[in-house]
């Protein structure tokens, strides 16, 4: 694929989005290439810091873990991203771009429902417990099979990292979808996963309706310049 040269997006994210999309299915490859997308208006971002900082977060939950046990695992998750921490939703100032950036999001510990997601795996995630985007109209969440990890963690346990990593029931995500949908319809399939492709697409889309909020129209074009690069990626364009 011959990479184009952006007319309105920061050049240095774009080089940067470009290089990381090959690993995209990778659970490193997602979080750099959100960390791209953050460099358009943060020069000083560096997906390498950020890495970093996922890193210690793991990390510190390895120290405590006494069973690999799942169920284990997500609780002493739980007490550091979102008792110690305090990663919850930025609900005062929802539409500011800034929750779509994840240096912001991991030094401020609010953020987009997806971004935080995007946080939750990749901090899980190398702990042996495989976390998914659930792509739930308005409000993403992850979940986690049991099948893949132990049968006494029954079918999928959802989770939102957006309400303060609170477990929720199928019937309880799908309430949370109707209340962000209001009044249109439902999608089919509400609560199917999101491929990284999806997931990296629709914090872009995000973005792309918070500039066009505020009128920047330069950063919108911006934001259509990063989409088309991941849409030329998948195509082998």
């Amino acid at each position: 694929m011959v990479t184009p040269h952006p007319s309105h997006c920061n050049k240095r994210a774009f080089t940067c989005l470009a290089e990381h999309l090959p690993a995209l299915d990778t659970t490193r490859g997602l979080l750099r290439s959100a960390v791209a997308v953050s460099m358009h208006q943060m020069e000083q971002a560096d997906p390498d810091t950020v890495e970093s900082q996922i890193h210690e977060l793991t990390a510190k939950i390895d120290r405590r873990i006494k069973s690999i046990h799942p169920r284990a695992v997500m609780a002493h998750a739980h007490d550091i991203l979102f008792e110690e921490r305090g990663f919850k939703g930025n609900r005062g100032d929802y539409h500011n771009p800034r929750n779509s950036y994840l240096p912001v999001v991991l030094r401020t510990g609010r953020g987009l429902p997806i971004t935080l997601s995007l946080i939750y795996k990749c901090v899980v995630d190398p702990l042996g417990v495989p976390v998914f985007g659930i792509n739930a109209p308005g409000h993403f969440m992850v979940g986690i099979d049991g099948s893949a990890t132990d049968q006494a963690v029954r079918a999928v346990t959802i989770i939102d990292p957006f309400g303060g990593g609170r477990m929720l029931t199928p019937d309880e995500a799908l309430a949370l979808c109707r209340e962000s949908l209001g009044d249109a319809p439902m999608p089919a399939d509400p609560l199917s996963p999101a491929s990284h492709q999806q997931w990296l697409l629709r914090i872009i889309q995000n973005l792309m309706g918070m500039f066009d909020r505020l009128g920047q129209q330069d950063d919108v074009a911006a934001m259509l310049e990063m989409r088309e690069l991941v849409l030329e990626h998948s195509t082998g364009v």
